[in-house]
């Protein structure tokens, strides 16, 4: 069983280096780290947005958005959420099923 909402909370207090691993090259700008969108040929930082408090992101080019780092770890890696919360899991120490993910 995968507890998302255990993954998202641990994650929000490495939201940075999560944020990172999945769209690097990004800048922080007040709470929210900006970036190239990952899934798309973007050219300048600016539309793609994560909010490191509430972990809610959006690409306001696209319109695709979602409300937690472990939606978007599956946006940026192209995976689903159940594979996303395993790998957020294993980044941020998070232990599945009694063992530590990874």
């Amino acid at each position: 069983m995968i507890d998302f909402k255990e993954i998202n909370c641990a994650a929000l207090a490495l939201a940075g280096p999560v944020a990172v691993r999945f769209a690097p090259g990004g800048r922080v700008f007040a709470h929210e780290y900006v970036a190239l969108n990952p899934r798309r040929p973007d050219r300048r930082i600016g539309s793609f947005r994560l909010n490191m408090k509430t972990g809610r992101w959006a690409d306001f080019a696209t319109g695709d958005r979602g409300g937690d780092l472990v939606s978007y770890a599956a946006y940026c890696a192209d995976i689903s959420q159940s594979e996303a919360a395993r790998l957020v899991a294993s980044l941020v120490g998070v232990k599945i099923g009694g063992l530590v993910n990874g």
